[in-house]
């Protein structure tokens, strides 16, 4: 129980924070009142600020909640995006003391220099410029000193805080202690830098060709595998600008600025479709901090710790959920929202239908150019909440990497048509879901199936008619409700059965007492009237309390 009663220095501390900012239903919560059902979230600026307030590992947890946005509304993801940790660098004494622990060899000999001021810092790590003995500049990510403490420490008060909210009503519809479980996993992979190496391998070998776009134009940093660890990432050193601040040269290639701006934009596309639909494994954080614009014209992702993955089934649902989205389709979005909803749930499908009905017939007289993709997949997951759907996580993930995509591409290039962007690579999509990698392998595939079918079938039917002639085929057929039904007439046949026995105690009873009046008569017929008026009376109690008169 996490109550006043039995709080630590930590908890002690988050409960200051939270009667500091006024959040009254986590207040009752820490202090052991659960009457209130339905969570209250505080203001999305006054949780922003209770998060900071709470330290590096709960920015970490607010950082991952904007990528939900299947669990919150648009406001508190928009406000969480850019959260970031105020967080002083580390002193370079303790740095240097962890890098000398993760390093095979003396820095001395690995290093010709090291910047001890950190040229970025985060809630997990922070960053150094360095140089390798062989002139290669590298950028070492270095692990805060002691985090891995703190975060275990308050993954323990993120559990405890998951169990009382999964009391509530909305605990139990969104299974709160699940998310909350990959929260923590996903603060857990925070702290082991190869797994975001591991990363970055992947998506640079899926992006290394492409028959989509140039590969040649997108960069993804190199990984020194021989001086990474869990605690210490070391990757290729990329001179540049972020993207939305980059200038472009007026003369590269003797392409204007404007020309530049459009291929880079369609660059960035073909790349994200290709990591989505194709690939179903996708850089998910594509700020405009993470995308950088090189010196020789070349575009940059940086910073692959966030990955998304999509499975196939996945890829073509959201394929066509982009096409329903095109033709305004409420009906069609309705059947996909449901294709990817967890299975178990009892959904109210027209009035689902209705709800999407209403959020798109604002975009009826709207040119499709200006419709905002990103705003319409925050609109769905908005109706899937409001209609108590539960949709995977990687729902939330894609949601938002296409929205930090469309905002960083708009903000580029606000010339950019989305229609014209997106429908050539959909078509692209289908082809491929349809013929696969290669189509003539598709087509034998399904030419060696068809060939074994037609060989089959003439002894199958053979079996069959041989069956139906001898009178041994059976058929298992499974009708819902059925065994209710059964039940329901076993039942009805008891009850008249057992009235029929109450009826001929009656009238034999009769019949016995009208014959002779001898006491051992009068006896067994009394007894015999006791019998049929206790089972006749206990017949029509049972029948009342069925609630089934009628």
């Amino acid at each position: 129980m996490f109550s006043l009663t039995q709080t630590s220095t930590r908890q002690r501390e988050i409960l200051e924070v939270v009667f500091r900012n006024g959040w009254d239903y986590m207040r009752g919560l820490l202090t052991g009142n659960k009457n209130n059902d339905e969570p209250q979230l505080p203001p999305p600026a006054v949780l922003r600020n209770i998060l900071i307030n709470l330290g590096p590992v709960y920015v970490k947890l607010g950082q991952l909640l904007s990528t939900r946005p299947d669990l919150l509304p648009g406001a508190y993801v928009e406000v969480l995006t850019d959260l970031q940790a105020n967080v002083p660098p580390v002193a370079w004494s303790e740095i240097e003391t962890l890098l000398q622990q993760e390093l095979a060899q003396p820095i001395s000999e690995t290093f010709t220099t090291i910047n001890p001021q950190a040229i970025a810092a985060g809630s997990i790590g922070q960053v150094h410029r360095a140089t390798l003995k062989n002139g290669q500049e590298v950028a070492l990510k270095v692990q805060r000193p002691g985090i891995d403490q703190i975060v275990a420490q308050d993954i323990a008060i993120i559990r405890g805080l998951a169990e009382l909210v999964s009391l509530t009503e909305f605990g139990k519809t969104y299974d709160i202690v699940a998310i909350a479980d990959e929260f923590v996993t996903a603060l857990e992979a925070e702290l082991d830098f190869t797994q975001e190496a591991n990363y970055t391998d992947k998506l640079r070998s899926n992006l290394s060709n492409s028959r989509w776009f140039d590969s040649q134009q997108l960069v993804i940093p190199k990984i020194y595998w021989d001086l990474t660890s869990q605690k210490l990432l070391t990757i290729e050193w990329l001179e540049g600008a972020p993207l939305l601040s980059a200038q472009l040269s007026q003369t590269r290639e003797g392409k204007d600025t404007q020309t530049q701006r459009r291929e880079i934009t369609t660059l960035l596309f073909r790349a994200f479709f290709q990591q989505v639909y194709i690939d179903g494994f996708f850089h998910a954080d594509p700020h405009p901090g993470n995308i950088f614009y090189l010196r020789d014209g070349r575009v940059a992702l940086l910073d692959c710790g966030m990955i998304g993955r999509l499975d196939p089934r996945s890829q073509q649902i959201l394929t066509e959920m982009l096409l329903a989205i095109v033709d305004l389709d409420g009906k069609r979005c309705a059947q996909l929202t449901l294709q990817l909803s967890e299975a178990g749930e009892s959904v109210n499908l027209s009035g689902l239908e209705n709800d999407y009905d209403r959020m798109l017939r604002k975009y009826y007289n709207r040119s499709l150019s200006k419709i905002n993709f990103s705003e319409v997949f925050y609109e769905i997951l908005q109706v899937s909440r409001n209609n108590k759907i539960r949709l995977p996580g990687n729902m939330g993930l894609y949601a938002k990497t296409l929205a930090n995509l469309e905002g960083v591409t708009r903000g580029f290039y606000p010339e950019i048509n989305l229609i014209d962007q997106i429908t050539p690579l959909i078509t692209e999509v289908f082809r491929r879901q349809l013929l696969g990698d290669n189509p003539l392998q598709t087509l034998l595939r399904t030419v060696l199936d068809l060939k074994s079918l037609s060989l089959r079938s003439p002894s199958q039917i053979e079996l069959f008619l041989n069956r139906v002639s001898s009178e041994t085929l059976k058929w298992n057929i499974t009708v819902p409700e059925l065994d209710k039904l059964r039940y329901s007439i076993d039942d009805s046949a008891n009850r008249l059965s057992f009235s029929i026995v109450v009826g001929s105690l009656i009238v034999g009873a009769a019949i016995v007492a009208s014959g002779s009046q001898t006491p051992q008569i009068s006896v067994v017929t009394n007894i015999l009237f006791a019998a049929a008026s206790f089972l006749g009376l206990w017949l029509i109690v049972s029948i009342l309390r069925s609630g089934r008169l009628r």
